[in-house]
């Protein structure tokens, strides 16, 4: 089962530097768990990985596509997360044309290991990756957990049928 608190984790992201003159200056960034989740309230979902099928075409589009309705709802983040490092996280965002989802790179499978969602999909040739899950987390409380059913090593494939941005933003305006 997760976790009642979003656990201590490293991410790993890039920066861009603005006024530096040049379009693609950027400089590494560590945050923690604390910069992203200590008071806010904040839509966060996992996925499989960047540029995957169901990821690409509905996943991450669905939760751009809601975002004004989310912070609507009260909330001040949507976050996408998945065992990507930062430059394939910035890539898969410029090729979906995502502009306000904050893409969130879990490398090391740190966050996902420690949530209890690290999977592996090396059976597919993807290695460690994190299963599909959603979550509203408020001050680093988990208030609501959808994880997709099934949660196991090596599956055909991961649905989504609970973790989708229609269903988070349902359990939202019901809240």
């Amino acid at each position: 089962m997760f976790p009642q608190k979003v656990p201590d984790a490293a991410f790993h992201t890039r920066v861009r530097i603005p006024d530096q003159g040049v379009e693609n200056v950027f400089e590494w960034q560590k945050l923690t768990a604390d910069d992203l989740f200590k008071k806010k309230s904040v839509v966060f979902f996992a996925l499989p990985g960047a540029f995957t099928p169901a990821c690409s075409e509905s996943h991450l589009p669905g939760y751009e596509h809601f975002y004004d309705a989310f912070i609507a709802e009260g909330i001040d983040d949507v976050i996408c997360s998945a065992v990507n490092d930062a430059f394939v996280m910035f890539q898969w965002a410029k090729a979906q044309n995502i502009q306000r989802v904050s893409m969130l790179p879990d490398g090391n499978g740190e966050f996902a290991r420690k949530m209890g969602m690290l999977v592996d999909r090396s059976a597919q040739g993807m290695g460690m990756r994190s299963w599909r899950y959603s979550m509203l987390v408020e001050n680093r409380e988990i208030i609501k957990f959808f994880a997709e059913p099934g949660l196991c090593d090596n599956p055909a494939g991961v649905p989504m049928t609970v973790s989708s941005a229609e269903t988070m933003l349902d359990y939202l305006r019901q809240r």
